[in-house]
């Protein structure tokens, strides 16, 4: 347990005990968050430790499932995703496209990056704000983003 101590705090699973005998492995507590989604094998092997996990951690999903992309990975174990979707103008008869950012905690168990399409569900808020979870990977963004990159000079 000694490597995953990487906060000030000691970090460990509530419902397992660290007490037990030499050599042993220690168990891990995970569950099925229901929904048809399947607990991800990092979750069940890995040997991290996220109290806002879905997976590992006390947090139930209910209410909102949705899908989006994700634009920003640069907060800790928190991702942007922006969705998007048509808004109907009943003066004009036409629709006018919309979009909104949502921010979601995202689990050690996921290794997402910008452009990936991931599908989140809503929970209990976990921060201001910060009120989904991230359930699983959809559709793995290309390599090449499409994205400018600033080269520096």
């Amino acid at each position: 347990m000694a490597d995953i101590q990487t906060e000030k705090a000691f970090q460990k699973q509530e419902a397992v005990s660290l007490v037990g005998k030499a050599g042993q492995r220690k168990g891990r507590w995970y569950k099925n968050v229901g929904l048809g989604i399947k607990t991800p094998k990092e979750a069940i092997v890995g040997d991290f430790v996220d109290k806002k996990c879905p997976f590992t951690g006390n947090v139930s999903i209910r209410g909102t499932i949705l899908r989006g992309v994700v634009i920003s990975t640069k907060m800790k174990r928190t991702i942007v995703i922006r969705r998007d979707y048509l808004h109907w103008v009943r003066k004009y008869k036409r629709f006018e496209k919309r979009h909104r950012n949502i921010p979601a905690h995202c689990s050690p168990a996921f290794r997402v990056r910008e452009g990936d399409q991931v599908t989140i569900g809503q929970c209990r808020p976990l921060s201001k704000t910060v009120c989904f979870n991230v359930l699983k990977i959809d559709r793995v963004a290309p390599d090449s983003t499409g994205k400018k990159v600033f080269s520096g000079a």
